[in-house]
C-alpha cells in the first residue's frame, strides 16, 4: 500500500514539476513575457481565498518533497533480501538469490525441463518456491512436476537447512523437442 502512495505522490510532483518547466521554458524563449506572469499571479494572489490555497499547495509540494528524498534515502540503504540464521558460531546470512539459483539448478536437471524460473518467499514457517517452467512435450506432466517438486525441496532444505513449505510448479508452455531423423540414400 505504501509503495503505491509512494508512486502517486511521485506522479503528481513529476505533473506539477513539468508544468513549472513548461512555464520556464516558455520565459526562457521569449514565448511569454515575464510581465503577463507577473500580472496573472498578481491577479491570482490579490484574492484571499486562491492566496490561501496556494499556501496550502504549496505546503503539500513541500510535504511530498520531503517524502520523497526519505524514500529514496530509504530504498538506497535497504540490501539485498536475506534469510538469516543464528548458529553457535555466528550468523549465517542467505540471500534469496542464492535460493532461487539452487532452486534453477536442482529443477533444470529433471529430464524434460526446457526452461525455468523461480520465485522465493520466506515466511515464518520457512520457504515457499514458485517455479515457472517450460517443459517438451515427451513427459507426464504430473510426473515431472511431482518429481521437480521433490527435487527442489529436498535439495534447497539440504543445502540451506531452511525448512520449505510449499514448492508450486506452474507450467507455462510445452514445446516439442527438436527430434530429427536421418535420412538414408
Amino acid at each position: 500500500m505504501i509503495k503505491v502512495v509512494d508512486k502517486l505522490l511521485l506522479f503528481l510532483y513529476s505533473i506539477v514539476i513539468g508544468i513549472i518547466s513548461v512555464v520556464i521554458i516558455c520565459l526562457g524563449f521569449g514565448w511569454v513575457s515575464a510581465y503577463n506572469i507577473v500580472d496573472v499571479l498578481d491577479d491570482y494572489f490579490s484574492r484571499d481565498s486562491l492566496s490561501f490555497t496556494s499556501g496550502v499547495l504549496g505546503c503539500v509540494l513541500l510535504l511530498i518533497s520531503v517524502r520523497l528524498v526519505v524514500v529514496s534515502v530509504q530504498r538506497s540503504s535497504i540490501s539485498a533480501q536475506s534469510i538469516d540464521q543464528r548458529t553457535e558460531f555466528g550468523d549465517i546470512r542467505i540471500s534469496i538469490e542464492t535460493i532461487e539459483n539452487l532452486a534453477l539448478k536442482t529443477a533444470v536437471k529433471q529430464r524434460g525441463v526446457k526452461d525455468i524460473k523461480a520465485r522465493v518467499r520466506a515466511n515464518d514457517a520457512g520457504l515457499e518456491i514458485v517455479l515457472r517452467a517450460i517443459i517438451d512435450g515427451e513427459h507426464s506432466i504430473p510426473t515431472l512436476t511431482e518429481e521437480i517438486q521433490r527435487a527442489v525441496k529436498e535439495h534447497i532444505e539440504e543445502i540451506t537447512g531452511i525448512p520449505v513449505t510449499n514448492v508450486a510448479v506452474f507450467v507455462a508452455n510445452v514445446i516439442q523437442a527438436n527430434t530429427f531423423k536421418s535420412r538414408v540414400e
